[in-house]
């Protein structure tokens, strides 16, 4: 039977020779040309049926539909008697797809991209679709500034039916800034308001690497938003960028920027008056706003207002209050008006207090932290102190707070804390070997979140030929629930040195104390002890002439009974490498009369933070001490002086060996310190965020600049036989402070903190022991 193409069909989707076709009975449709299509494929998407009437018009309707799927090159459409025939070509499938010549952007986030463009292996190709991927990919690097960047894509055959698509891309160079014009500026000159860009068409020949030349879309805007701050922040309400030009040059490799702006009349603040639900007195209201009459409109100082007034709402418990600085121009056309408007809403209650991400520690532990509690008035001020006082513990790297409203119920809301937990103290083992000391074994333990219940617990124990040495120290910060800590400790020290030149001196020591303390505010707290201790001291070959003469006259064991008082004050943001606040202890110890040491010891530190952007801070501490002893005329005992070097003092000289000198025995013994009744150091440094690493809150880079030494108001006497070889200078001479400059490192490892610095002494002297590099793993910081 002869087949007759239904023409206009063909003519519309396939370009096919136009016959006439008329209406007919479809008694059965046939499809031809598939291979990896379905027909239940074809048939879903062709609306025509067996026993369908159909005219001309039909028939191309369903073509287009069938054409519109996508799996088809070309679809016609014959009759052979009441028989319909689908024509169809099918489109060929992507075996392989490759893409090369990309760094700016990963081949995972293309391919991904392409995918949800329709363009991956396995699916059917479409060139349209290729095209505009390739239009899109354009625009993306051109939005980075790369206007030279070029796509191409080819399609090779593989075999009947599959091809492969190569994309090529040349990314290019960012386009370099030529010339940034701005016109239309009357107030401010354009040098100033190119200042106010973060791009740059002028960058230094020296710095030039703190500024961008390299253009991109985003940038510009970012700068455009600046430049409309900085006049919306000196009193220009009305100023508007009017356009912006973008051009770029024949060889796409510079860009020339104009900027048009309309700059509008300076206005000063007029009346300003409160309108809304204030819930507080208009008094207490004004005196927190940032922004006064008569002075210059500051849209800065507005937002500062506005979030001032929503904080103190907020400790009200109105966690939800809306506060809105809104300017009206006044009539004289030289003021604007400011309308706050405050929407206070509906007292919220905290329902629930949750934690999240503390696997270790004991959420009673947390929970009794809190200053906001389940049940009260939800205050904002309130829930960021919970949230700083859980940062102050040093348990954890970060501490994020969530509120949600709770559905149903629009006074009240859900408090979550996300904790993330890091290691709170070190464990260590060692065994080692020394010609003087002989095999050295021990073990140690600290750790202030002991097994997650917040105590502190401190265990120590050494052995070699020439000492031992057992601490265990225990403190419970709630000892009871208003916050009262309590807190013992026992030590034994016993060292044998008589076969060994390792020490000018030794002492063997035990004792046992107790202490209390008790928060008097929010930040601040008093600490009271009592110990008794008694230590003995021996002497050597070697021992300085100064201790020897000391344990003539007062001899060489002592008992003492020792009272303890301190005050300290922490408003650091962190407890462990904090970037904010500041830190204040003043401590007193005595040894009471009636001890065989009756001395007094006065120390004060102090530390101050002042963040200087992301992750930056100027960072000062200061530690002062004063010790003598009490009413008489006796020596202050030379085993309780002040030793400064080292790190935590004056980094790049020796740990504890800065101070006046001893006289060394005749023997041959070198002079050495042993410290001083007085104590001054201090140190600048400026912290900063290494580069590459992504957890910065374990990871703490300095710069440094340390000072210090220790001083006698008294020089101690000498046996009688060197007396004449004594160079002791007494008092204290700010002049002989030793400094030194360097980089340090913190980094809190999962076995504890390590801190190491490298540092150079500026001033040291003949005898001072110096060290480049040091370092110290498992120290608190």
């Amino acid at each position: 039977m002869k087949i007759k193409t239904l023409g206009v069909a063909a003519f519309l989707l396939a370009g096919a020779n136009s016959v006439q076709a008329q209406s007919f009975d479809v008694s059965d449709i046939r499809v031809e040309g598939l291979q990896r299509v379905s027909a239940a494929s074809v048939f879903n998407a062709f609306p025509i049926s067996a026993s369908d009437r159909v005219d001309e018009r039909e028939l191309a309707e369903a073509a287009r539909n069938l054409f519109a799927t996508g799996l088809f090159e070309d679809v016609s459409l014959a009759r052979e008697g009441e028989v319909l025939i689908i024509q169809v070509v099918e489109r060929p499938t992507i075996a392989r797809l490759n893409i090369s010549g990309n760094e700016q952007l990963s081949e995972q986030d293309l391919r991904n991209g392409l995918k949800e463009s329709g363009l991956s292996e396995g699916q059917v190709l479409e060139l349209s679709t290729l095209e505009e991927i390739q239009r899109e990919l354009e625009g993306v690097y051109q939005a980075q500034g790369r206007y030279s960047a070029n796509i191409d894509a080819e399609v090779e055959e593989v075999d009947e039916g599959r091809v492969q698509v190569n994309i090529t891309i040349n990314e290019g160079e960012i386009a370099k800034i030529r010339q940034i014009n701005i016109v239309g500026n009357q107030a401010f000159d354009d040098d100033t308001l190119r200042d106010v860009f973060e791009l740059n068409d002028r960058p230094g020949r020296f710095f030039g690497w703190f500024s961008s030349d390299e253009y991109s879309r985003s940038a510009l805007s970012g700068d455009i938003e600046r430049l409309r701050s900085y006049y919306l922040d000196r009193g220009y309400v009305n100023f508007e960028v009017t356009s912006t030009q973008v051009s770029i040059s024949p060889d796409k490799s510079e860009i020339f920027v104009t900027i048009n702006v309309d700059e509008g009349a300076q206005y000063r603040v007029g009346n300003i008056r409160f309108a809304g639900d204030l819930q507080i007195g208009e008094n207490e209201a004004r005196q927190l706003l940032e922004v006064q009459s008569g002075e210059i409109f500051s849209r800065q100082d507005v937002n500062a207002s506005a979030e001032a007034l929503r904080s103190r709402l907020g400790a009200e418990g109105f966690a939800f209050a809306e506060v809105e600085g809104v300017p009206e121009q006044s009539t004289d056309g030289k003021t604007v008006d400011l309308v706050v408007a405050v929407d206070a809403g509906r007292r919220a209650y905290v329902r629930r207090i949750q934690f999240v991400g503390n696997t270790t520690t004991q959420d009673e532990v947390l929970r009794r932290e809190m200053i906001q509690m389940e049940g009260a008035p939800a205050s904002t001020e309130s829930i960021t102190q919970s949230r700083q006082r859980l940062e102050r513990l040093g348990f954890f790297s970060q501490v994020e707070v969530d509120t949600q409203p709770v559905a149903g119920e629009p006074d009240k809301l859900d408090v979550t804390y996300n904790v993330e937990e890091q290691p709170s103290g070190s464990v260590s083992a060692s065994v080692g070997f020394s010609q003087s000391a002989g095999v050295i074994y021990g073990a140690a333990l600290a750790q202030n979140n002991f097994l997650g219940t917040g105590n502190r617990v401190n265990i120590g124990a050494q052995r070699s030929d020439t000492f031992t040495s057992v601490n265990f120290g225990f403190t419970d910060p709630y000892w009871t629930l208003d916050g009262i800590s309590r807190g013992y400790n026992v030590f034994y020290r016993e060292t044998d040195y008589a076969d060994s030149d390792i020490s000018t001196y030794s002492t063997d020591a035990y004792g046992a104390g107790i202490n209390f303390g008790y928060p008097v505010s929010e930040l601040s707290r008093l600490n009271f002890g009592a110990s008794l201790e008694d230590i003995s001291v021996k002497t050597y070959f070697d021992t300085a002439s100064e201790i020897r003469r000391y344990v003539e006259d007062q001899g060489d064991d002592a008992q003492s009974l020792k009272l303890t008082a301190s005050w300290t004050r922490n408003n650091l943001n962190r407890g462990i490498m904090p970037t904010d606040g500041s830190y204040q202890r003043v401590s007193l110890e005595t040894g009471v009369p009636g001890s065989d040491a009756e001395y007094y010891k006065l120390r004060m530190r102090a530390q101050q933070l002042y963040p200087l952007g992301e992750d930056w801070s100027l960072k000062f501490s200061g530690n002062l001490g004063y010790a003598d002893t009490l009413g008489t005329n006796e020596p202050f005992p030379f085993y309780e002086n002040f030793y400064s070097g080292g790190l935590g003092s004056v980094r790049g000289f020796t740990s504890n060996t800065l101070g006046q000198r001893t006289t060394p025995a005749r023997e041959g013994g070198r002079d050495r310190t042993m410290g001083g009744n007085v104590l001054v150091e201090g140190s600048a440094e400026v912290l900063f965020p290494m580069p590459f690493i992504e957890d910065r809150r374990s990871f703490q880079t300095s710069l440094f600049l340390d000072a210090g030494n220790t001083f006698l108001t008294d020089c101690y006497d000498v046996l009688d036989e060197d007396a004449g070889r004594q160079e002791c200078s007494s008092g204290v001479d700010l002049g002989d402070l030793r400094y030194s400059v360097g980089v340090g490192l913190s980094w809190l490892t999962p076995v504890g903190p390590l801190t190491f610095s490298v540092a150079e002494p500026l001033n040291d002297e003949s005898g001072d022991d110096t060290q480049f590099f040091q370092f110290s793993l498992g120290q608190t910081f």
